[in-house]
């Protein structure tokens, strides 16, 4: 094997990439744009949820309720209404999400510790808003409830700590605000570099519709530096979206990254060698740019949603799923963003990932090439 054959045709495919504006526009400016369209559409935070209350205690601790429930950006109150025929035109003509019914005796039953007695009416048509919205305002509510006991405990002389059978400590640790963002640009960051995978096999197809692959074959080049080489373009433009894509995350989205960068360039490039062999795989069988371009983009991309760890972690997967997952670059590559970005590991915690990567760069590139001599015999 060559080197120099190697290089002759990733020089090859650089300049096509650079004359052909579209190919181009693809390899540089996809990656960043779907990081950006992914990452504001699956990390915005729900706020200002329009909210209704009909108070029919109209108590001065329901009222402080529901000042205490509309505190910050979350809930915002709408309107005060009169009867329950007012929140169901509110709720059909999409005034408002939520509505709070506060009874009478609201205020007499939680200060004699009974209960807290409280009905809370969501739009199931948004229910991400509506479940948003019940979450916090019990969580408030609890909060509420446990000021107006621990003031009546003492009222009567009893000291509140000493009742506390249970404290708990909670603490949490990379990502203390439990803020959405930090746990999944990381993981979309493994995501949208997958698009070289996508490219990669257009080539191939590429040269099948133009009549050029012959061309090609007739040179010196091997069968496996023809395929090396025309990978190269695609690793180089893949680094260069690893850097662009972190400096995103870190500045725009604010997203920390602990770990060592160098480490990181290092494993992005055994993830792009496995991703672009697996590409590779896809060109050698279709022959024309759409189908290449279909097949990929349901082998090589769209698993990336469901089977990489993304959204639904891996352990919470059937056997045989967790099997297809760990086959697929995607799935090492999200732990080994997900390590270096929140919590800074090193080599001595993401080494299995590198060696499963290489392991699937390798088979993967000996598969593409065995069948790549089969279909041209």
């Amino acid at each position: 094997m060559s080197f120099h054959h190697i290089w002759a045709v990733t020089r090859k495919e650089l300049r096509y990439i650079q004359r052909d504006r579209a190919t181009l526009f693809l390899v540089i400016f996809t990656p960043t744009l779907l990081l950006l369209l992914f990452a504001y559409a699956v990390t915005s935070d729900v706020e200002h949820v329009p909210l209704a209350v009909l108070d029919l205690d109209q108590s001065p601790t329901s009222r402080a309720f529901i000042q205490q429930i509309t505190l910050g950006d979350d809930l915002d109150l709408h309107s005060r209404v009169q009867s329950m025929d007012e929140i169901e035109d509110a709720l059909l003509h999409e005034d408002v999400d939520v509505a709070i019914v506060i009874p009478p005796g609201f205020s007499n039953d939680l200060l004699a510790l009974r209960s807290m007695p409280l009905q809370v009416i969501i739009d199931g048509t948004e229910p991400q808003t509506g479940g948003f919205a019940v979450d916090h305002i019990a969580r408030r509510a609890e909060t509420f409830a446990g000021d107006m006991l621990t003031n009546q405990l003492r009222i009567l002389g009893i000291d509140p700590e000493a009742m506390a059978p249970i404290e708990l400590r909670v603490r949490t640790w990379f990502n203390p605000n439990l803020e959405a963002r930090v746990d999944l640009i990381p993981g979309l960051v493994s995501m949208i570099l997958g698009v070289p995978g996508m490219l990669v096999a257009l080539t191939l197809a590429r040269e099948h519709e133009h009549g050029t692959l012959e061309q090609l074959l007739a040179t010196p080049i091997g069968r496996a530096e023809l395929l090396l080489g025309k990978m190269g373009p695609y690793m180089i433009s893949g680094m260069l979206n690893v850097v662009i894509t972190t400096a995103i995350a870190m500045i725009l989205f604010d997203v920390p990254f602990h770990g060592s960068f160098v480490l990181f360039l290092g494993l992005s490039i055994l993830f792009f060698f496995a991703l672009l062999s697996m590409g590779m795989i896809v060109g050698v069988f279709i022959r024309t740019q759409a189908a290449a371009m279909a097949l990929t983009f349901l082998v090589v991309f769209l698993p990336g949603f469901f089977l990489t760890g993304i959204f639904f972690p891996l352990a919470s997967m059937p056997p045989i799923v967790r099997m297809e997952a760990l086959a697929l670059p995607g799935s090492h590559y999200a732990i080994i963003t997900r390590g270096l970005f929140i919590t800074g590991v090193g080599l001595d915690v993401l080494w299995p990932y590198g060696i499963a990567l290489i392991v699937l760069g390798f088979a993967f590139t000996a598969v593409a090439a065995f069948f790549f001599r089969k279909k041209l015999a």
